[in-house]
């Protein structure tokens, strides 16, 4: 075996659906490879460059955005913009010569991909999380090494032979905190407990909805919840929730925050979730073995989050509620279903954990070693 350290590009942006798995797939290289060198492709004003810098990447900037979805003036000049960046990531791969690239779709990995594919010196792995691939996934797959997906249902929307279904990458420790190490460190006791989540953004529907009934959840169902609100939408929710249940504050059950850094406790200690239906939160309630109730967000690019929850629902692992239906009332019969049907409870968190994989991460970091 020959011992000269490897170059790696990883890329990927925007939302937390491409950032995480290429950070994850980036920790496990650097973990392991431990001579390897990772250059981290995005754009400086998105997320991901502070969640690269935090983790002590290289940055490589690269502005480009998302693609207007009519021909207008806008797609000229978005087209101009794609060229230069195209121009300036040929630049960056002459310079530091990476063995491979992993990219996650999205329009942020779009410019080094194509630079890769035009030059065809470096090869280049793609991940796409959404049981439809995104267009820079369909696009750009045919040429790649390898393709990880998500969803098995994704394979018939790419063009490449070389298709792997390893699901999302997701935090070790979604496989080695217990339920019990989870409520212990939240304060939380053994009775059924309720995660409410909108994303990192918040829901203004799930949000709505939640804090009308809020107090019959606690006061007549007895449950533990967890309420995440969103950064922005957290002083509204909560001036709501003072006048429809001004004793809240005194409500034990009830733990409410704009946003949990650690929601891999949060979900580890929750029997019950309504969310959103991103690929990577529906990864991370499949690990965590929990009977979710999917709002998805109706206007996900490509309607992908339909197409997450439909999966999930195919597979009986979750309940579905669209979100022009989500009403005080049609929320509370949701859960209330669940809370009085402890067989389907059961059934839903079951097979959700048959969907869970834990090893995604390393087969995708083992499949990207391989191809440099």
């Amino acid at each position: 075996m020959h011992n000269k350290s490897k170059t790696y590009f990883i890329t990927g942006g925007g939302t937390g659906g491409h950032i995480y798995p290429a950070i994850a797939v980036a920790d496990y290289i650097r973990e392991h490879e431990k001579d390897a060198k990772i250059y981290y492709i995005g754009n400086p004003q998105n997320l991901e460059y502070k969640i690269a810098e935090q983790k002590g990447y290289e940055f490589l900037p690269v502005n480009i955005h998302g693609m207007p979805r009519k021909i207008s003036l806008g797609m000229i000049k978005w087209l101009f913009d794609l060229t230069i960046a195209c121009g300036k990531c040929s630049i960056y791969l002459n310079k530091y010569k990476p063995d491979a690239i992993f990219g996650t779709g999205g329009y942020v990995s779009a410019p080094v991909l194509l630079a890769a594919m035009v030059s065809k010196k470096t090869p280049y792995m793609m991940h796409d999380c959404d049981a439809q691939p995104g267009l820079v996934t369909r696009k750009l797959a045919p040429k790649a090494k390898a393709v990880s997906l998500s969803f098995e249902c994704a394979c018939k929307y790419i063009k490449n032979p070389n298709c792997h279904i390893n699901g999302n990458p997701i935090r070790e420790a979604f496989k080695t905190l217990t339920k019990q190490e989870a409520r212990n460190y939240l304060g939380l006791d053994n009775r059924t407990t309720l995660c409410i989540m909108g994303g990192s953004q918040g829901a203004k529907t799930i949000n709505y909805a939640t804090v009308e009934i809020l107090k019959t959840l606690s006061r007549d169902y007895n449950l533990q919840i967890i309420f995440q609100t969103g950064r922005k939408n957290y002083d509204n929710t909560i001036a709501r929730l003072k006048e429809v249940y001004p004793t809240y504050e005194d409500d034990r059950n009830l733990t409410i925050k704009p946003y949990f850094d650690d929601m891999v406790t949060v979900l580890k200690a929750s029997d019950i979730a309504v969310s959103r239906a991103g690929s990577l939160s529906i990864s991370e309630l499949c690990a965590s073995s929990i009977a979710s109730i999917l709002i998805p967000y109706p206007f996900a690019a490509a309607d992908h989050q339909r197409k997450n929850a439909q999966y999930m629902v195919d597979k009986n692992a979750a309940l579905y509620l669209e979100d022009s239906e989500t009403s005080p009332t049609m929320l509370l019969e949701k859960i209330t279903e669940l809370i009085k049907n402890p067989d389907l409870m059961d059934n839903l968190q079951k097979n959700a954990g048959f969907l869970a994989k834990f090893d995604a991460t390393q087969k995708i970091a083992e499949e990207l070693e391989n191809l440099g």
